[in-house]
């Protein structure tokens, strides 16, 4: 039995970042729309984790031109991401046609420029269309985005279905998906009536778990790391209508090297984690790139993380992390 791992510092490939307190800890308000919103973001970023490298992104909404993503792509920025409207928190004014953004679409693929998806369609009683048919009901657009612009490389973000796995697979080298922690653990059960495990998309059957599992113990190079982890004040998440989002950075490959153990793939932490990331975006340069040493220990998660008081904007309160007191296996023991 293997009791010690060392490998490189994570990439985590999709990660809420907030604003104000709750940042030294988005959906960001408003959002990051131009170039110059997205340098002067990841420069407060790197104040607070300068050995980090940072991918910013652009919002897809209406007012973005070919012009500006030439601009971003100049300027160092990896990626634009698009939520369809009112599919999750602060999505208001994502799109409902991807027709209009073709020739943005195309710029990117000129570029190099990543497109990041969050692949579902907003729900509709009408149509039959709800929170757990949501993303296999997206899957067609993602199909005709890769069909018009096959070298344009796309994301199809936090999947959560056996059908997006099956998807992602059937398409070409430019199609990569990132699966989340959380959605590695759960399934519908676990979240209904359950408000800090609450997320979008939701965790959806044991089948689509089982699909999730097996991609990453077959070591599939297009699928990794990409946590949407989320902090919500616990007072969002517990309310009437709760904030949808899975809080995990500080324990990423703890609950991970936990996860991946119970389903016999703790060989593939490094692989998913951190080598198939960076690789799909062809990072060639970091600031910084340490190595991590887990330690096989029994503990248990943290039941809360305090923010603020006298930080930025005054605001304080507490966030309730994954597996909030449950038992984990593994634990960080140094980083170098």
């Amino acid at each position: 039995m293997v009791d010690t791992i060392t490998i490189p510092t994570a990439s985590d490939m999709h990660v809420h970042l907030r604003q104000g307190s709750l940042m030294s800890m988005p959906n960001l308000q408003p959002p990051i729309s131009t170039t110059e919103m997205a340098l002067a973001y990841e420069a407060e970023l790197e104040q607070l984790a300068p050995k980090v490298t940072f991918l910013m992104s652009l919002y897809l909404n209406p007012s973005l031109t070919p012009q500006e993503i030439k601009k971003a792509a100049n300027a160092g920025i990896r990626g634009v991401k698009s939520y369809p409207r009112g599919v999750t928190t602060n999505s208001e004014s994502g799109i409902e046609s991807y027709d209009i953004y073709y020739p943005v679409f195309k710029a990117m693929e000129e570029e190099g420029m990543v497109l990041n998806l969050h692949g579902e369609i907003p729900s509709d009683p009408e149509k039959n269309v709800c929170v757990m048919n949501a993303e296999e009901k997206f899957l067609n657009h993602l199909k005709d985005i890769h069909l018009a612009f096959p070298n344009l490389k796309i994301i199809l973000e936090h999947a959560t279905t056996e059908a997006a796995v099956t998807m992602v697979k059937s398409l070409g080298e430019t199609v990569g998906c990132t699966i989340t922690v959380h959605h590695l653990q759960l399934v519908v059960d676990d979240w209904a009536g359950k408000c800090h495990n609450f997320c979008k998309p939701v965790a959806k059957y044991p089948s689509d778990r089982a699909a999730l599992r097996n991609v990453i113990k077959e070591g599939h190079p297009r699928f990794f790391l990409g946590s949407d982890s989320a902090p919500h004040p616990s007072h969002m998440k517990e309310g009437p209508e709760a904030c949808a989002g899975v809080f995990t950075t500080p324990l990423v490959l703890p609950y991970l090297a936990t996860i991946l153990e119970s389903f016999g793939a703790l060989d593939r932490l490094e692989d998913f984690a951190c080598s198939f990331g960076r690789k799909f975006y062809e990072i060639k340069e970091e600031k910084w790139v340490g190595q991590v040493t887990l330690v096989r220990e029994s503990w248990n998660a943290p039941k809360s993380y305090g923010f603020g008081g006298a930080g930025i904007d005054g605001e304080q309160g507490e966030v309730v992390p994954f597996m909030a007191g449950k038992p984990l296996g593994w634990k960080i023991a140094s980083i170098a």
